[in-house]
């Protein structure tokens, strides 16, 4: 082949004819593809080429010989209409972005493998679990739900948590979240509930944020997601970090064996690093500090070879046992407490590798519970029947427009009334916030938009299909479906006291941004069925009288507590998997620092100095650089603190207003403060009083970076 026509770049465009920048990917050469052996030979032989990197070419493979200039018509001219490398180039550019997700918009995703710890030939002919040592790749992608792909991390949300594993046998995607149960009982009910938690339909806002009227309208108004509600308000939804959640497959899933014999099946992923979280004072503070702090825990502890490990376990049983249940097996607003049915350790998984490109990889993926493999089934889940047909649907719509029955050939000549919205080439306007039912929102004096109507409404014919097996066409819920408050009662009471109150006071929080107060009294007296005390305290916190009890379609009953709902009662004090900050400034003793950061990575933490100054600091012993800058490095960042600190420079650092906040943060998050005598005139700065968390520097390891929950009285006013 003649060599390229070759140019003269610009003495600015240092390689932009082709040479590659250090760590610019390649495309693969294929010798058996197109002219792939051809061009591999001419690489190798043309001698005037650029080190030896491959020919820029345009998608349809014909070599560019200048990518800095336009076809003009003379020097000064217009720009020709015949360049097709500008059209093209232009072309791919205004098109790089697809429609975000609806839901679970932003994400982080990673490369992972899954092996079978221990073989279940007996229960499932699936073959990932015919022997132990069985493996295959997995991808996996963790994601808020409410927000959309530029919001924060630490928002107080549910979890995704998305796996897809690559079979022999096919891809097997297993799409749950980091809560075991959910806000409804029917797929029919899901878009109103997405519509009602996301931005209000007039105004645009909140991001990201369920404290708002129109999703807490929409609860009140839904009593069998208070189970659901007591999760999202507990400790559950501000995770500390991606790699410290569970995750469920949520619905009842079927196992089948080779002898075509079923049984039902929970999933769920138990992290190895164990469950941490945040509080929300700390969750908002991140939010500001590091708006991807999620994300970057991942990627940062993959780059660096600490792979994130869940343990895949079943809970397994059958329709005799189902049966007897005071709840439905099928209801996704219900879990299987695990002192009933225990969890089985069958697998692990570990995710060892980061994504390439973020957009072709995490952001392009797409789930779907309808990839089963042979041995997995789907069992009558109303909720998981509807994700069957959502999810295909879904991806297609990222590829086109959802409104395809406004084009004119395709719209109705008659009028049409409901709460669907938004969507590429939207040509209606709704009006109002009313996107979602039931809504009281006529109760505001605001239009609450259509309803049902049972008597003129579609019905299904069912009159030659009705028979006694109970098969008829039905829109309608098993009776056990109506106990909508024992569980969520069963969760609230399994929690530790600190963490009641954690979740009396994120209601609170959230009401209080609730306008309408007739919305504020019915979630109030939704409460009263789950525990009376949980009402009276949110009453109280919203300075309201505590209102009737909400009439319950099927009567609460009190199930034994289950301490595999805390997270504290099931809380390791390890520092596996967790970051310590250590604060030190000029004069500071280097050996001190080099000691307790030794012993903090020998237990397997990861130590972050932090200095009012990058550094090399002159330090007692030599010269130190810190990991991080005081005012960037807030102490909100870290599981614990410690500092080591001359007198003088503590002295200082009083005057410092990100010093002081540094410890009254931790103080006030409860974390461990482990100082030097040195520090002592910061800590009374920053009022941090002794406590079994306030330790001298040598009990560092002692203290541990465990919560210090007795301290919370201390340093705010809980509901």
């Amino acid at each position: 082949m003649p060599n390229s026509p070759k140019t003269t770049p610009s003495p600015s465009l240092d390689n932009a004819l082709g040479k590659p920048r250090p760590g610019q990917a390649r495309p693969p050469i294929d010798e058996h593809a197109g002219n792939g052996g051809e061009l591999h030979q001419d690489i190798a032989e043309d001698g005037d080429h650029h080190d030896g990197a491959a020919h820029l070419t345009d998608n349809f493979g014909h070599r560019i010989a200048d990518n800095q200039n336009s076809l003009r018509a003379g020097e000064r001219g217009p720009t020709l209409l015949e360049d097709f490398i500008l059209r093209e180039k232009i072309f791919h550019f205004d098109h790089e972005r697809i429609p975000e997700r609806i839901v679970h918009a932003r994400g982080s995703g990673a490369h992972g493998v899954f092996e079978c710890t221990r073989a279940i030939p007996d229960l499932t002919k699936a073959s990932i679990f015919q022997q132990k040592g069985a493996s295959c790749p997995v991808f996996v992608r963790f994601s808020t739900v409410a927000g959309g792909a530029g919001s924060v991390d630490t928002p107080r949300d549910v979890r995704g948590f998305a796996v897809k594993l690559y079979t022999d046998s096919g891809n097997w995607d297993l799409v749950g979240n980091n809560i075991p149960v959910f806000f409804i009982q029917d797929a029919i009910k899901f878009p109103d509930l997405v519509h009602s938690v996301k931005m209000e339909a007039d105004r645009g806002y909140p991001q990201a944020a369920s404290a708002h009227d129109t999703f807490w309208d929409f609860v009140s108004l839904m009593p069998e997601s208070m189970h659901m509600v007591m999760w999202a308000m507990s400790d559950r939804a501000i995770p500390r970090s991606l790699r410290m959640i569970e995750g469920f497959g949520v619905h009842t899933f079927r196992l089948v064996n080779a002898a075509g014999e079923g049984r039902f099946v929970k999933f769920h992923w138990k992290p190895v690093l164990g469950m941490a979280s945040t509080t929300w004072d700390e969750a908002v503070k991140i939010a500001g500090a590091d708006p991807d702090f999620h994300r970057r825990d991942l990627f940062e502890a993959i780059a660096a070879g600490d792979f994130p490990q869940w343990d895949m376990g079943v809970q397994v049983f059958d329709e005799a046992w189902a049966a007897k249940q005071p709840y439905d097996v099928l209801d996704a607003t219900k879990l299987i407490p695990e002192e009933e049915i225990p969890v089985e350790i069958v697998g692990r998984m570990t995710l060892n590798r980061n994504v390439d490109n973020f957009f072709a990889e995490t952001e392009q993926v797409a789930f779907m519970p309808t990839n089963v493999i042979p041995g997995i089934d789907f069992t009558n889940d109303p909720l998981l029947q509807g994700r069957l047909f959502s999810y295909l649907d879904t991806q297609k719509s990222r590829l086109g427009t959802a409104n395809f029955h406004q084009i004119p050939i395709n719209a109705p000549k008659c009028p049409f009334h409901n709460f669907q919205r938004d969507g590429m080439m939207q040509t209606l306007v709704p009006a109002g916030r009313a996107n979602y039912e039931p809504n009281s929102l006529a109760e505001a004096g605001e239009d609450s938009g259509p309803r049902a109507c049972p008597e003129t409404g579609f019905t299904s014919f069912t009159a030659n299909d009705e028979r006694n097996d109970g098969s008829a066409k039905l829109r309608i819920r098993a009776e056990l479906f109506a106990d909508h408050y024992s569980q969520a009662r069963l969760f609230y009471r399994s929690q530790t006291a600190n963490e009641q109150a954690h979740i009396a006071s994120a209601i609170v929080f959230e009401l209080s941004k609730v306008q309408m107060a007739h919305v504020r009294i019915r979630v109030v007296a939704r409460l009263r069925n789950i525990d009376e005390d949980l009402a009276s305290r949110v009453a109280a916190g919203l300075a309201m009288d505590l209102p009737e009890k909400a009439e319950a379609a099927r009567a609460p009953i009190d199930m034994k507590r289950s301490d595999a709902l805390s997270i504290q009662k099931q809380a390791t004090d390890t520092l596996k998997g967790r970051k310590v900050g250590i604060l030190f400034a000029e004069g500071s003793d280097k050996a001190s620092i080099d000691t307790l950061k030794a012993e903090i990575e020998g237990a397997g933490g990861t130590a972050f100095l932090v200095a009012p100054m990058i550094g090399p600091i002159r330090v007692k012993g030599g010269t130190l650089a810190a990991d991080g800058q005081l005012a960037g490095s807030p102490s909100v960042l870290f599981d614990a603190v410690a500092s080591i600190l001359m007198p003088d420079a503590a002295e200082k650092l009083t005057r410092d207003g990100a010093a002081i906040q540094w410890f009254m943060d931790a103080f006030a998050h409860c974390k461990t403060i482990a100082h030097c005598k040195g520090t002592q005139v910061l800590l009374d700065k920053a009022h941090v009083s002794p406590d079994e968390g306030v330790v001298p520097i040598e009990d560092f390891l002692k203290a541990g970076t465990k919560r210090h929950w007795a301290r919370e009285p201390k340093v705010r006013d809980l509901a």
